[in-house]
């Protein structure tokens, strides 16, 4: 695998072109390992493509992407949903639980698609980190909303991921959730030393994270070739 320039998200001239849309373009980003970074910007301005395209969901029209020291554009399908299970915690806006199994099941689910057998004692732990442990024979529907997501930071952060991905966190939440959701992100990044990217247009992330060392900020616009 080549290594990026140092950091573990390194972009370079990235662009993304959807069918009879406009041509999205990219500032070029080198987030280090531990980083919080804060990608902005109105809806349509393509967050959730930067998300997709740094998980290897979408290959870009242009342009280069290395993730903890994977370039993205030299590996193929097959491996590239292996790497992203054990690399990548992806947090969408919808949290996507499977609805046909439990918690449990769907911790399991994650370990099955990077290619491992299934660990209970791992599985366990990283519900117990999340303070979830006692739902894991719940299906999602049992769930409240703040326990969904819990569960779904638990499934993203199971493997130990690199990167955690989090895409409107806060989205139709009041005050106080967002704030315990942010407040779960970036604890959560801590305790695993992963750079956490979190793609918003809420005002409040900016102010929650205003004391944040090192905090990154991509601001993102929408250009036409």
């Amino acid at each position: 695998m080549r290594q990026g320039r140092g950091g573990v998200i390194c972009t370079q001239a990235l662009a993304y072109s959807y069918k009879g849309g406009p041509t999205l373009f990219f500032a070029d980003i080198e987030a280090p390992q531990g980083a919080v970074l804060l990608l902005r910007g109105d809806s349509g301005t393509g967050k959730s493509t930067w998300l997709a395209l740094v998980a290897g969901l979408l290959t870009p029209g242009s342009g280069n992407i290395t993730v903890a020291g994977q370039d993205l554009n030299a590996i193929g399908k097959v491996k590239s949903d292996a790497w992203r299970a054990r690399t990548i915690g992806f947090l969408p806006q919808k949290l996507h639980l499977s609805v046909a199994l439990t918690v449990y099941g769907n911790l399991a689910m994650a370990q099955w698609a990077a290619g491992q057998g299934e660990n209970a004692a791992q599985i366990t732990s990283a519900l117990a980190a999340l303070d979830v442990q006692t739902l894991a024979s719940r299906k999602p529907h049992q769930l409240s909303g703040g326990q969904a997501q819990r569960v779904a930071l638990a499934r993203a952060v199971l493997l130990k991921p690199k990167v955690i991905l989090a895409d409107e966190p806060t989205a139709s939440l009041d005050d106080q959730a967002a704030a315990a959701s942010l407040n779960l992100l970036r604890d959560t990044a801590a305790r695993e030393g992963a750079t956490l990217v979190i793609a918003t247009h809420d005002s409040r992330v900016e102010s929650h994270f205003y004391d944040q060392i090192g905090l990154m900020r991509l601001s993102l616009g929408r250009k036409k070739l």
